[in-house]
């Protein structure tokens, strides 16, 4: 019984449609000028070598190589889609080796970056926010606007020594800020989590069922960047107020972790909030200690402007 590359080379060099293929394609390849200036650089890739290789090298040629035949990254049309081939010659062998092309590596950067905000309970639009998205012709939030761009701009590749307080009415894109600010330090490689605050209270809670409760809270005391939506909203109640926001509060003071802030309320408002429990019960000196830690983590920021959710 003949061997099988035996049979398959007789049944080539015998089946006339497929040379003519053959040909069509040696014809392409050794009229491509990079594959001539191969041959004229490697003196050991003569016509046998290149007829060995003739698929490899027909596929290089066949390629992308620098995006130029791909309308955008989802419609590339190379054989491995987000990378572009390059040819390594090993005396007469040809290596036809892939790299991730410019399109395939921002977007991996892009997503890399993503994946630096997280998020607990915070809608997708603030996750995608920008400066450059942001609504710079209502006079109102001017103020708001300018601070921010500034903070921004004063940013390293550090974490930034303190956070920023926003507040103002409902309803004026106080969080659009944060997510902003998010995206802004992930492209610095700096990690946040956005935590919408009721739904922190209620996810708190359930972690008492399932004793994840110190774990969480260990997070979101050590997570580079805190950002906390809605401060003031929550349903409080004494032991949310002093035994979790207050410990986490307390050890990224400690530790000059920054914390940003949106809130309906001022800091001696949100004090007024902070006092009474859902109980009734008043305590005057254990919400002022909240608010003076959050006086120490950020800076006051007042965003005024139309109601934005009608």
């Amino acid at each position: 019984m003949e061997p099988i590359q035996k049979s398959l080379k007789k049944w080539m060099k015998n089946n006339k449609q497929f040379q003519q293929r053959m040909n069509h394609m040696k014809e392409e390849v050794m009229q491509s000028s990079e594959v001539q200036k191969l041959i004229k650089e490697n003196d050991e890739l003569n016509e046998e070598a290149i007829e060995r290789q003739l698929i490899k090298l027909y596929e290089y040629r066949t390629q992308s190589k620098n995006c130029e035949k791909c309308p955008t990254r989802e419609e590339c049309i190379n054989i491995l889609p987000g990378y572009v081939p390059h040819l390594e010659v090993d005396g007469a062998d040809v290596k036809l080796v892939y790299d991730k092309c410019r399109r395939q590596r921002k977007h991996e950067q892009h997503e890399e970056q993503k994946s630096l905000v997280r998020s607990l309970h915070m809608p997708r639009e603030i996750l995608e926010a920008s400066l450059e998205r942001m609504d710079l012709q209502d006079p109102e939030r001017g103020s708001a606007v300018e601070k921010t761009v500034n903070y921004i701009e004063s940013l390293g590749d550090e974490l930034p020594g303190k956070g920023l307080y926003f507040h103002g009415p409902f309803g004026v894109g106080k969080t659009y800020f944060l997510g902003a600010i998010a995206n802004e330090l992930s492209s610095k490689n700096i990690p946040s989590m956005v935590i919408y605050m009721p739904e922190f209270v209620r996810e708190m809670k359930a972690s008492i069922k399932d004793d994840s409760l110190n774990d969480k809270v260990d997070a979101f005391k050590e997570v580079p960047v805190l950002m906390l939506d809605d401060i003031g909203a929550e349903s409080q109640s004494a032991w949310f107020r002093d035994e979790v926001l207050g410990s986490i509060l307390h050890y990224r003071m400690m530790e000059r972790l920054p914390v940003f802030f949106t809130s309906n309320y001022s800091l001696s408002e949100l004090e007024k909030v902070l006092m009474t429990s859902n109980r009734g019960d008043v305590e005057q000196v254990k919400a002022k200690r909240i608010t003076e830690r959050i006086r120490q983590l950020s800076d006051g920021v007042f965003v005024n402007g139309k109601n934005r959710r009608g």
